[in-house]
């Protein structure tokens, strides 16, 4: 489906929106005895103008996510005034993509292939930048969820190249679950990806997984409640997406 940019929100809504996002993460990190610096609010823009993300940064947000590498090359054209920030793609990226992709964006949050991470790697060197990664893992058994299956062989033939691909950086985990309407049903990925984490980091102990994006409008405390360091957020900010 296509979708239409939205109309900037009304004046003030999206730093309201931010601030009372905010104190939720405050309380979720209260629960359990976490500190709420450990939580990245990452502000997803996806199909949101670019006057969207300005308003949002002026509101303290410094991590956003986006989907699709054409559409943010489109939207990067009016955000020359946006400084301090670090865009980050999350949507699925295929091969022919990751050029485009490793030019535009800080870091990369879905990477599910060893072909696109050599990809990713050789476009990084060329333009002279280090590339931080997340792995998509994919927990969800539906079929349109994409990702790396836990304990599969193209994850470990993966952790087993990155060491080498020089300009890439990984950090980290990202999942999507199920989407639900209760938040609680979202709990047992969570876990299930912080228990990777640690099976990981035992299995790798020189590669990084420190960070763990689980976590959106509808589940994003009960991700903070299960360890999430970042959490993605889009409608909660800016609003529900058109599409057509």
């Amino acid at each position: 489906m296509a979708a239409d940019l939205l109309p900037d929100s009304p004046p003030g809504a999206i730093a309201t929106n931010i601030a009372q996002i905010r104190d939720r993460i405050a309380a979720a990190c209260f629960r359990t005895n976490r500190q709420p610096g450990d939580v990245q609010l990452m502000a997803v823009s996806k199909m949101h103008p670019a006057a969207a993300l300005l308003e949002a940064a002026a509101a303290g947000i410094t991590l956003f996510g986006e989907n699709r590498v054409q559409e943010f090359a489109t939207k990067k054209l009016e955000l020359t005034a946006l400084s301090g920030t670090t865009i980050c793609m999350i949507g699925h990226l295929q091969t022919n993509k990751a050029r485009r992709a490793a030019e535009l964006f800080d870091q990369i949050h879905s990477l599910d292939s060893l072909a696109v991470a050599e990809k990713l790697n050789e476009s990084a060197t060329a333009f002279n930048k280090r590339l931080p990664v997340l792995l998509e893992i994919k927990l969800s058994p539906e079929a349109a969820k994409t990702g790396l299956l836990p304990n599969s062989p193209d994850l470990e033939a993966l952790l087993e190249r990155l060491p080498n691909l020089s300009a890439l950086e990984l950090r980290g985990l990202m999942t999507v679950p199920p989407w639900d309407e209760n938040a609680e049903a979202a709990r047992p990925y969570f876990r299930q990806l912080k228990d990777l984490r640690e099976t990981l980091s035992q299995q790798h102990p020189r590669q990084n997984f420190a960070a763990l994006s689980m976590g959106m409008t509808n589940d994003f405390e009960v991700a903070i409640e299960e360890g999430s360091t970042i959490i993605r957020v889009g409608t909660a900010i800016f609003g529900k997406r058109s599409y057509k």
